[in-house]
């Protein structure tokens, strides 16, 4: 149960990590901080206080970029595989099964399959709403997705089998938008 637990807990944090990279990264670092929980295994440097200056530092800067309209643009286009390491990262991190190959190949699956879907379609809603509001709504998406990391990272934490019931769902949600996007494409152009 505990395994299932913790892939439960990665599936969450790896699905906040599509919204904002940084948050669900210094969310847990903060809980390990607490005391909440320990990093082992080769992540231990997740629960240190240098990585907490690096994590706030760097979830500053994400959140203040993506209020810049150049900006936003910009790392949507990096977001995307940055999201796919940090959830792979994160899942890894909460994974408790000993075979480092598994536990890799899972975080990967996991985390950055969760993390990527979430990733792909916020890129997709900044699009629609670039190209239906020139950019005015950006702001509110924007804050949207940060209020969204930030409250699934911490629920991540205290209801992991809710949250990753509700990430699933949420994921299977956007993956379907995602491919009926594409086939309404293929459809236009025959």
């Amino acid at each position: 149960m505990e395994n299932i637990l913790s892939v439960f807990l990665g599936l969450g944090l790896a699905s906040a990590a599509g919204f904002r990279i940084f948050v669900p990264l210094l969310i847990t670092n903060i809980a390990s901080l607490l005391g909440l929980y320990q990093f082992d295994g080769g992540m231990e440097w997740m629960g240190t206080w240098t990585a907490l200056a690096i994590l706030l530092s760097a979830t500053l800067a994400e959140i203040a970029a993506y209020y810049v309209p150049w900006l936003d643009h910009l790392l949507d286009t990096i977001a995307l595989p940055a999201s796919i390491m940090a959830g792979t990262i994160l899942a890894t991190s909460f994974v408790n099964i000993d075979d480092p190959t598994l536990k890799w190949a899972l975080g990967l699956i996991v985390g950055g399959g969760a993390a990527g879907i979430v990733q792909a379609g916020t890129s997709l809603l900044r699009l629609g709403s670039t190209a239906t509001t020139g950019g005015l709504a950006n702001p509110i998406v924007a804050t949207s997705e940060n209020i969204f990391a930030i409250i699934l990272s911490i629920l991540s934490l205290i209801l992991p089998i809710l949250m990753a019931v509700c990430a699933f769902i949420f994921l299977v949600y956007i993956a379907r938008k995602i491919l009926n996007r594409k086939v309404d494409k293929t459809i236009q152009k025959l």
